[in-house]
């Protein structure tokens, strides 16, 4: 009877300007059992620093986020005002 904790993640590409969106499941399992689990998200723009991110978001990142949609998104933010 051991408790383990499971950190998993899944991506959406989300809009226009291919924002990522990373859901985070953490899960108790016993025994391979799943006992309970909580999702937290977050959103990267194209503008963000990924350096810090696993490789797979870097990769995903550096797929979608060409020039032209770097250049919309900052276009846009400009649009937006402060």
């Amino acid at each position: 009877m051991a408790l383990e904790k499971v950190v998993t993640y899944d991506y959406e590409v989300r809009g226009e300007y291919k924002k990522i969106q990373i859901r985070e499941k953490t899960a108790v399992m016993e025994d391979d059992k799943e006992l309970s689990f909580s999702y937290s998200r977050r959103l990267l723009h194209p503008d963000a620093d990924v350096s810090g991110e696993s490789d797979e978001v870097k990769a995903l990142a550096s797929s979608l986020w060409t020039d032209e949609v770097k250049e919309a998104w900052a276009d846009f933010q400009e649009a937006s005002g402060p």
